[in-house]
């Protein structure tokens, strides 16, 4: 299998067969939706094969309850393990499930964990405010700091955790000097790929141990379900999967037969996305109205030479503040045609966010100034239309400040 297309994970042949067999159940072109909590044995010595202690990968290929496993669950995992270059992935209900399974799993009492500040609002209230009923204390550092990041290493840092690229300012990590800063000092590391995608970057290629992604966005791509994903070794995704069958953070079969179809689909809506995401990008820097661009594919982008050397494309969200006050901001907003105002990212509709009313409303002024959160600011979520129709109705509603 190592000159098989199916190893060029960034590859539509991929999207659509990896992790699939190539024959189902009933002569299925696809994968089932297997309906059932319940899973049955016709013999005690069946069952008996199939509780008997194996290697993760000697594993009998069958179910018992729904809450260890789902059939369309487990065509989802492999698929997404294949396009990370992951031993093995696992689906849970949300992404913000991925998150939290991690970090419950993975640590305990007494154990200290590293996060960049542009992290999820969420995953830093949880990781600041909620780990720490359980003894485990969270560092935050500037992102792109990586002898902050090396400072705050302690005795008890048992992980690192930050998004490349990151929610709303896109900052992008130095995937090789993390993974090596973890090694060097015996710490796991992990990255949110949710704006990237396996598409446009594979953190687990670099020695990042484990890759997590908010499958609600780019990887079901048409908003409508929810779930999320880990991708790692045989070892850490098999101490998550238990994990599961405690906490109960499984995902449905209908949803796993929607994330199916919807990654078929991956590396094609993902290259206009990307192509959307340039050309509106490079338009609205060049524009008088628009104050500043946050873009990696963008020279002005800090980050810009890091994107270039770990993404293959820049992605399909662009921040932007526009010159003036909130009001001018609403304005702008009021008068798009083809963009939504709704708070998600990476379907194939455009949706834009006033972050300062929307994910960062029950956050205080002074709180949303400090994390750089400015009333002015958008941040556009570009789908996959026509790349001329959406230029063209950003100069109108920008035509109207």
């Amino acid at each position: 299998m190592t000159n098989s297309p199916l190893t060029n994970n960034a590859s539509s042949t991929a999207a659509v067969h990896a992790g699939e067999k190539r024959f189902r159940a009933h002569h299925s072109l696809t994968v089932p939706i297997v309906q059932t909590a319940v899973y049955t044995f016709n013999t005690a010595q069946e069952l008996r094969d199939y509780t008997e202690e194996r290697m993760f990968w000697e594993q009998i290929e069958r179910e018992e309850y729904g809450r260890y496993g789902n059939p369309t669950v487990r065509a989802v995992e492999a698929k997404l393990a294949a396009l990370d270059k992951g031993d093995d992935a696992i689906l849970v209900s949300s992404g913000m499930a991925a998150v939290t399974a991690m970090l419950l799993t993975l640590l305990q009492q007494g154990d200290h964990l590293i996060l960049t500040n542009e992290s999820y609002h969420g995953t830093l209230v949880f990781c600041e405010e909620f780990l720490p009923r359980f003894g485990i204390e969270a560092s935050v550092v500037c992102c792109g700091d990586y002898d902050q990041m090396e400072q705050a290493i302690r005795p008890n840092t048992k992980l690192i955790l930050s998004e490349s690229p990151t929610n709303p300012f896109l900052s992008c990590m130095d995937l090789a000097k993390l993974a090596a800063m973890g090694k060097r000092h015996n710490v796991l590391t992990a990255i949110d790929n949710t704006l990237a995608t396996p598409v446009n970057a594979q953190p687990l290629t670099y020695g990042i141990d484990l890759v997590l992604h908010s499958v609600t966005k780019y990887l079901a791509g048409h908003n409508d379900l929810m779930a999320g994903a880990i991708v790692g070794s045989y070892r850490l995704i098999d101490r998550l999967r238990q994990a599961q069958a405690l906490l109960g953070h499984v995902a449905d079969p209908h949803a796993a037969y929607l994330i199916l179809r919807g990654v078929k689909t991956l590396a094609l809506r993902v290259a206009q996305q990307n192509s959307n995401g340039l050309a509106i990008a490079r338009f609205l820097e060049e524009h008088p109205k628009v104050r500043r661009v946050w873009y990696p594919g963008l020279e002005s982008h800090r980050d810009h030479d890091v994107a270039q050397a770990t993404m293959t494309g820049y992605g399909g969200v662009v921040s932007f503040e526009i010159e003036g006050d909130a009001e001018d901001a609403y304005r702008f907003l009021n008068a798009l045609e083809i963009p939504t105002i709704g708070p998600s990212l990476g379907g194939v509709e455009s949706m834009i966010s006033p972050l300062a009313l929307m994910g960062y409303a029950n956050v205080s002024p002074e709180e949303r100034l400090r994390l750089g959160i400015r009333d002015e600011l958008i941040r556009l979520c570009l789908g996959i239309e026509d790349t001329a129709d959406l230029l063209a109705d950003m100069a109108q509603a920008l035509a109207q400040i």
